[in-house]
């Protein structure tokens, strides 16, 4: 249990920032979530929105600090690839 002002302070501004944190990264599952969807479709004009509003998201992620800009890479490339791929299908 915190016992200094301090302690106690950075105990409220931790709990401030893991809900701040748990938001952005529900937004961002959604935003993915929806990629997947049009990916499942197999729309390929579909997929391609959803990737590109949910780019923003993703890079918005990595600034805030909820996710590693490593990941946040590799799930971008991993979904254009995917949505490129419907195309050639």
């Amino acid at each position: 249990m915190a016992n200094t002002a301090q302690s106690k302070k950075r105990a409220r501004q931790s709990e401030a920032a893991y809900a701040v944190n748990k938001a952005r990264r529900s937004r961002i599952r959604t935003f993915l979530r929806k990629v997947e969807e049009a990916l499942a479709s197999g729309n390929q004009d579909a997929a391609a929105l959803a990737l590109k509003s949910a780019q923003p998201e993703l890079a918005r992620g990595v600034s805030k600090g909820v996710l590693h800009k490593n990941t946040v890479a590799r799930k971008m490339s991993r979904l254009s690839s995917r949505v490129k791929a419907i195309a050639s299908v």
